[in-house]
């Protein structure tokens, strides 16, 4: 193995690559902070807990805490704890001895094992089941555990981070998760903002997944305009960057107007006109809802007086019909009867 420590990417498969840093954390405050942050526990082997929304990215940034720590040269051992049914997780945590139980024809090592001086990724922690944390909590105590059906300690030595999208303080006073475990694992938090929270960052990620996506699937798609860019930015993204990624995906494999007929009615946050208490009010919002609300009736009429042909009234508009498209979906414009699924 070479001993020269490689770019972000060491470890990491094609479906895991680590993206650039200026892509990973954007350039929006939030993101920056976090930067910072993270860039402090890279030198120090103690237990990081990344907290936030499904879908936020917490995997590539516990991907990019390894890389860039004393274990970047050990493996990446992710263990997904909500896919695994307790049953099967201590086994699969620590390992099991050949005639442990039924079915366990050979002896195996567990992923706390192949995690040896490398990182152990715990993913959503909070699933682990209560005698499963007291197992974990064990181990972290000492870094030694037991294969099932074996009475040799062994004994590792591992970065942990873990992984929640709830509350573990509030899963603490319902007495699901161990308050000792909690203060383990959370030496350090880490708290990753909603894709809502950083759309500036949002057209660099767009392009960044587009381009990725080329690579995966051996296929050119069409690069985002301006004009989509600025759409994507105005959605509120509930399923975060993971939704964000599958958007672009179709992007790039059924192409732009087959995924915008596949797009649901996105909801817009509501922008404040001064009517509510009449607080700060934003020029700059006022005049572009007035512009929307303007350009909504235009198309509208056109699409009217061209009996909802699209490809003439695109004609008439002098935009791409594939950009008519996007501001039928964006503006929820649809033909009085018309059901609320794709546009045809």
């Amino acid at each position: 193995m070479s001993s020269k420590k490689p770019g972000s990417d060491h470890h990491a498969d094609a479906a895991h690559e680590l993206p650039p840093d200026q892509v990973l954390f954007g350039r929006s405050a939030v993101m920056a902070l976090l930067r910072k942050r993270a860039e402090k526990i890279c030198v120090a082997n103690i237990p990081v807990l990344l907290c936030g929304p499904a879908g936020s990215g917490k995997e590539m940034v516990a991907r990019w805490v390894h890389a860039h720590s004393a274990f970047w040269a050990g493996q990446f051992v992710k263990v997904n704890c909500a896919a695994i049914p307790g049953s099967l997780l201590e086994s699969e945590l620590f390992g099991y001895e050949k005639g442990a139980f039924t079915g366990a024809n050979s002896s195996k090592p567990g992923r706390v094992e192949i995690a040896h001086k490398g990182t152990l990724f715990l993913d959503e922690i909070a699933e682990l089941d209560l005698t499963l944390q007291s197992k974990l909590l064990h181990f972290l105590q000492d870094g030694r555990f037991s294969r099932i059906g074996d009475e040799v300690e062994r004994s590792v030595e591992t970065r942990l981070i873990c992984s929640s999208n709830r509350n573990l303080e509030q899963e603490i006073e319902a007495q699901s998760f161990r308050s000792d475990l909690f203060y383990r694992v959370s030496v350090v938090q880490l708290k990753l903002p909603s894709l809502s929270e950083r759309k500036e960052d949002i057209p660099v990620l767009a392009e960044y997944l587009r381009t990725a996506f080329e690579k995966e699937f051996a296929i050119k798609s069409e690069p985002f305009g301006e004009e989509m860019l600025e759409y994507f930015t105005s959605l509120n993204w509930p399923g975060n960057v993971r939704e964000l990624s599958n958007e672009v995906a179709r992007h790039v494999l059924i192409g732009p107007h087959e995924a915008a007929t596949q797009r649901q009615p996105r909801q817009r946050p509501a922008t404040d006109n001064g009517t509510a208490g009449r607080g700060a009010v934003s020029l700059k919002h006022v005049a572009k809802d007035a512009i929307r609300e303007m350009e909504r009736s235009v198309i509208l009429g056109v699409l009217r007086d061209n009996q909802w042909n699209r490809r003439k009234a695109a004609q008439v508009l002098k935009i791409s019909y594939r950009a008519l498209i996007y501001k039928i979906r964006d503006a929820g414009l649809r033909r009085s009867g018309e059901s609320r699924g794709p546009l045809s």
